[in-house]
């Protein structure tokens, strides 16, 4: 009798358990991604102005007051030098007197972050009317046609991010006999394979976004090999929960605060920050600086990449290592 009631018990137990950490992870999903993108708010936004106009300096006083938050001024001598600072995304517009010291010329850069150009857009005209001087709107870096929105880079790399991971588990469950070396070489092609997948549909196929092909092929492959490998090293952590880290990692907190739906000056804080050094966040970075802003691509997203890469493998091999059992 008490033989049948522990089968009974082992074989609901694991049920039981996951039953309220399914629903703890359904909740803590939904409440990550409102908490990050339902009220995108201003906390520091870099602004570029090219003269001292008091009509300028009129409008963006009430700009930042009708924003509830801190624009910060960066002064140009001329407008040459404050696109030069869009292309570095040092800057997230540009504000000059208009046409012949009349008004304000207020010039949006979509491509450096949507959500903030959209934001800035619909406080703009208030702020002109409270400091009574005409304003003209423009966009001097527009997004592709195909994606309005801005929101094409965010769904690629979350692709990238959870097909990584995924697929990794479907390595661990279906090849578990695979070496390290084999399961690292099974990783580097489905990785290659899928994003190359992702290019081709998004791009040859939906012609969402015009790709620099081989540099957005490349990008989204290190994000699977890098997402692939950070569920590896949990799985060789904490075993068949492996899955609970990995997807608080790279979905819960990583996505949200990746920039990819709401720009980072939007983002709660230290939401931000955080971003920039997770792996989706490092993502979207390069694959955003590869799309908008050729020629001006950073090492520092490549190097997030690479280095969770790096962390992980070692940690796999080393826990693998020890556990190795004596000859």
């Amino acid at each position: 009798m008490n033989a049948e009631r522990e089968s009974v018990c082992s074989r609901f137990l694991p049920a039981l358990v996951l039953i309220p950490i399914l629903a703890a992870m359904a909740g803590l999903f939904a409440g990550s991604y409102s908490f990050a993108m339902a009220h995108p708010t201003p906390h520091r936004v870099p602004v570029g102005v090219v003269d001292d106009a008091p009509a300028v300096g009129s409008f963006v006083s009430r700009l930042d007051a009708g924003l509830s938050t801190q624009l910060e001024e960066r002064r140009f001598a001329t407008r040459a030098a404050a696109v030069a600072a869009v292309e570095r995304q040092h800057i997230f517009a540009v504000l000059q007197a208009g046409p012949g010291g009349r008004g304000v010329t207020l010039e949006l850069v979509p491509a450096a972050g949507a959500s903030v150009a959209r934001v800035l857009a619909t406080a703009a005209p208030g702020a002109a009317a409270q400091a009574g001087v005409p304003l003209t709107v423009t966009s001097l870096k527009p997004l592709q046609p195909g994606d309005p929105q801005g929101l094409a880079i965010f769904y690629i790399t979350l692709a990238a991010i959870i097909v990584g991971f995924v697929g990794s588990g479907q390595l661990t469950a279906h090849a578990p006999d695979l070496r390290p070396l084999e399961r690292l070489a099974a990783i580097v092609a489905f990785s290659a394979l899928g994003g190359f997948a992702i290019c081709a549909v998004v791009d040859w196929g939906l012609d969402v976004l015009h790709l620099p092909f081989w540099e957005s092929w490349g990008i989204l492959t290190l994000t699977m090999v890098t997402s692939a490998l950070v569920f590896t090293m949990f799985h060789i952590l904490c075993g068949r929960w492996a899955i609970l880290p990995t997807w608080a990692l790279m979905v819960l907190l990583g996505n949200p605060s990746s920039g990819g739906a709401v720009s980072w000056p939007l983002l709660p804080q230290p939401l931000g920050t955080i971003g920039r050094w997770l792996p989706p966040g490092a993502s979207v970075n390069a694959q955003h600086n590869a799309i908008y802003f050729y020629g001006h691509q950073y090492a520092f997203p490549f190097l997030v990449l690479i280095g969770w890469a790096l962390l992980a493998a070692a940690v796999f091999w080393i826990q693998r290592f020890r556990r190795r059992p004596a000859s």
